[in-house]
């Protein structure tokens, strides 16, 4: 359910149905996400926490979305090895810390952790 006046969802762009899959595919093998399927260029995320989709139809870039893990570490590791492009490396800030990267459609991340303790 939707709360009145509260964010609801986040939508990434993706440029055509190549940058689409790809999209899709990157999230799956990094985070875990799992997808409903809306059409030929339309899915959204399935389970818990902020509702996001990929739209294959957007004309614009979307706004930094941020990720919280447990591990920056094992984040990073997993972007990287998806084929995401590391933009902004580790770095601390009175929070905990944070990494900015691209997806394979070119939208630009931030994933960040609590400190360590």
């Amino acid at each position: 359910m939707s709360n009145h006046n509260e964010i609801d969802y986040i939508e990434l762009p993706a440029g055509d149905a190549e940058e689409f899959a790809k999209a899709k595919s990157f999230y799956s093998s990094v985070f875990g996400w799992e997808y409903q399927q809306w059409g030929d260029d339309y899915a959204d995320t399935k389970g818990s926490g902020v509702g996001s989709g990929i739209n294959a139809d957007s004309p614009s870039k979307a706004p930094l979305v941020v990720i919280y893990v447990v591990d920056i570490t094992a984040a990073y590791d997993s972007v990287k090895d998806a084929g995401g492009v590391i933009v902004k490396e580790i770095f601390s800030f009175p929070g905990g810390q944070r990494f900015h990267f691209k997806d394979p459609a070119g939208n630009e991340l931030a994933v960040w952790a609590e400190p360590a303790v």
